[in-house]
C-alpha cells in the first residue's frame, strides 16, 4: 500500500475512534480527557483531506481548529479554576 492510502485509513481510524470517544466523553470527569475526545476526530478529519488532496479545505480546517482549541482550552482552565474556589 501506498502512504496516502495509510493516511486515509489512518483518518478514518481516528475519526471513528474519536467521534465514539467524544460520545462517551461527557461522562468523564476529567477536562483533559473532554479535549483529548474533541481533538482526536478533528486530527482524523486533517488526515482524511490531506489524503484526498483538498489543501484548501485543509488549510482553512487547520486555521479554525487551532482557534477552536484556544478557545476550549481557555474554557478547560476557567472550569478547573472555578471548581477550586
Amino acid at each position: 500500500m501506498e502512504l496516502v492510502q495509510y493516511t486515509l485509513y489512518t483518518g478514518y481510524i481516528l475519526l471513528i475512534l474519536g467521534t465514539i470517544g467524544a460520545v462517551m466523553g461527557p461522562m468523564s470527569k476529567d477536562p483533559i480527557k473532554k479535549l483529548l475526545n474533541v481533538e482526536v476526530p478533528s486530527i482524523g478529519l486533517s488526515l482524511i483531506l490531506l489524503a484526498y488532496n483538498h489543501t484548501l479545505a485543509l488549510m482553512t480546517f487547520l486555521a479554525v481548529n487551532a482557534a477552536i482549541g484556544l478557545v476550549l482550552i481557555r474554557a478547560v482552565i476557567k472550569t478547573v479554576e472555578n471548581t477550586e474556589e
